[in-house]
């Protein structure tokens, strides 16, 4: 009886915990916030965008001053790390809510909170060289943006 009891119990906190699939755009806040002297446009038109997707009212959009960086020739064994730069070109908070590696080798580091109308912030990659020959790599990066997703890549030719 009481394996029971204590086999019911664990099931149900099991299904009360879960969470329920909520969308991105859940998960940040709800105010508008307008950047000072600078329009969203005008931002989005200043930096080299990889984005084509187009500002609309209440619709945040990530731009990039670059979606891939080769790091060339490296040793094995190397530890190298980048940076990308993501403006939000839209007109509401930009939310990272995950950035996710191809590889355990390589490791991305994001900002947690919002990213305001206007602002950027730096995505920092770092890849371990362990293995020779050509290496391409991606970081896909879960937002709120209309798309939902981003993805970034990094390149090296890796030597003994």
């Amino acid at each position: 009886m009481k394996k029971i009891v204590l086999t019911l119990a664990l099931a149900s906190f099991a299904f009360v915990s879960c969470k329920k699939n909520e969308d991105a755009s859940s998960k940040i806040n709800s105010e508008t916030v307008t950047s000072e002297n600078t329009t969203a446009p005008e931002v989005a038109n200043s930096i080299k965008t990889s984005t084509t997707e187009t500002v609309k009212d209440g619709t945040p959009v990530a731009t990039f001053n670059k979606t891939e960086h080769d790091f060339g020739s490296i040793k094995k064994g190397s530890r190298n790390e980048t940076e990308f730069e993501i403006t939000n070109s839209g007109n509401t908070d930009l939310v990272i809510i995950n950035a996710s590696a191809s590889c355990g080798c390589t490791v991305p580091e994001y900002p947690k909170t919002p990213i305001k109308p206007g602002n950027s912030a730096k995505i920092k990659v770092a890849f371990n060289a362990s293995s020779v020959g050509n290496q391409s790599k991606t970081v896909t990066l879960t937002t709120n943006t209309a798309t939902g997703t981003e993805l970034l890549t990094i390149k090296a030719n890796v030597e003994e």
